[in-house]
């Protein structure tokens, strides 16, 4: 059953990932391919039972974009200490600060970013070279 769940998640992220609204793509635009500050993020990520609008896994930065459908802050709140338990950072701008203010926003993602330290994150660990006819 957990990995129906998983799958349907996951499923609900590509969707997401094809139709984002209009802010996100004006962020996008400025976290992809490591355009800010060398970080990478990715969107849409699938985060235990969350699907997160962008995350950086190296530095466990969660960047959630709320438009008019976040209108229980209570929910939200509940959301990021949910994220934060599993040692994440969550910060939260609405789609008007995106549209509106896009480089404000991306001045506090940075300055929020150059804060968080390093986890430990190996994107693709590199198996050693014995046993492959190398030494």
């Amino acid at each position: 059953m957990a990995r129906r769940i998983e799958a349907e998640k996951g499923s609900f992220a590509r969707q997401m990932r094809r139709q984002p609204t209009e802010a996100e793509k004006r962020l996008w635009r400025h976290l992809s391919s490591s355009q800010l500050g060398g970080h990478k993020f990715r969107r849409q990520s699938v985060i235990g039972n969350f699907i997160v609008d962008f995350c950086c896994p190296k530095t466990g930065l969660i960047i959630e974009v709320d438009g008019d459908t976040h209108v229980d802050e209570d929910a939200d709140r509940i959301r990021s200490q949910a994220l934060e338990q599993m040692g994440y950072f969550v910060i939260r701008f609405t789609n008007q600060d995106v549209i509106q203010n896009i480089q404000g926003v991306l001045t506090r993602i940075l300055e929020v970013a150059a804060r968080l330290p390093d986890r430990r994150y190996t994107p693709t660990p590199t198996p050693p070279l014995e046993g492959r006819g190398l030494e």
